[in-house]
């Protein structure tokens, strides 16, 4: 089973790569799991049909962890997907880290930790230890970090790489970067960009997804691109995506880079 997460800069279109790349796993007849880990429960939506699924922490706060039952916080969307939304306290009230652990802790009670892939769309960057601990306590084996080449996302990426070098050292740590996916903004040389960001920080781009109106579409109609549009060339930059992420063997250890050393290599593309 692969256990794969991807994190990146809030807004970067985590959710969106995530979902369609759990349709285009589901299309290839594997089993499939999507679990996101941020308070704004959109993660799954689009494989839902747009509908807003109840998160494990709205349900454990309203009717108690002990009334709950599988049916309760897994939902069924596209071909197949399974759905699960961790949620988050009330704005400005306690850790959002919290309703993750206590979805993972819910679902391995259930023994929803199944299939041949689990998805962890994570939000944001690492701001805190609860939204690292799909890498801290196992959970997420391959990370991929999704950016773009615009400086800030870049950022985010360079720090998340910080995390992952600082887990692996941990004795009983299994994750390691997987790579690099690019969800372009459209911006000159961003391809060449962020494959040596990829190569300097060691790894390598998994995945160059360009920017395709086709995705807003698919979102108005509420449907991932794979189910809107199946035979557009973005679904197949996601079916390549799915493809790559199913195949890869390379797993890594990140080498960061010093914040000027970030600079001097945007520099060097602009």
């Amino acid at each position: 089973m692969k256990q794969v997460a991807l994190y990146g800069k809030g807004g970067i279109g985590k959710s969106t790569t995530s979902a369609n790349m759990s349709a285009a796993l589901s299309g290839m007849g594997l089993s499939v799991l999507q679990i996101g880990c941020d308070p704004k429960r959109d993660s799954t939506r689009m494989l839902m049909q747009g509908v807003f699924i109840p998160t494990v922490m709205d349900l454990v706060r309203t009717r108690g962890e002990a009334a709950l039952s599988l049916d309760d916080i897994v939902y069924t969307g596209y071909n197949g997907v399974r759905c699960v939304e961790a949620g988050g306290p009330e704005p400005g009230v306690g850790c959002a880290g919290r309703g993750i652990i206590a979805t993972f802790q819910l679902l391995e009670k259930f023994g929803a930790l199944t299939g041949d892939v689990i998805v962890y769309d994570v939000l944001g960057d690492v701001v805190c230890g609860g939204f690292a601990m799909p890498m801290r306590q196992g959970y997420a084996q391959e990370i991929y970090l999704v950016t773009s080449g615009e400086m800030m996302s870049l950022y985010a990426a360079n720090n998340i790489c910080k995390a992952i070098q600082r887990l692996s050292l941990r004795v009983k740590s299994k994750c390691r970067l997987a790579g690099i996916i690019c969800n372009a903004k459209g911006q000159p040389r961003e391809e060449e960009l962020v494959t040596e960001f990829a190569r300097r920080v060691n790894s390598s781009l998994v995945q160059y997804i360009p920017r395709d109106h086709i995705v807003q579409l698919a979102e108005v109609n509420r449907q991932t691109v794979i189910e809107y549009s199946p035979d557009s060339a973005q679904a197949g930059q996601y079916r390549s995506l799915a493809r790559h992420v199913m195949e890869n063997t390379r797993m890594s250890i990140p080498s960061p880079l010093e914040i000027d050393e970030l600079e001097s290599l945007i520099r060097e593309f602009f």
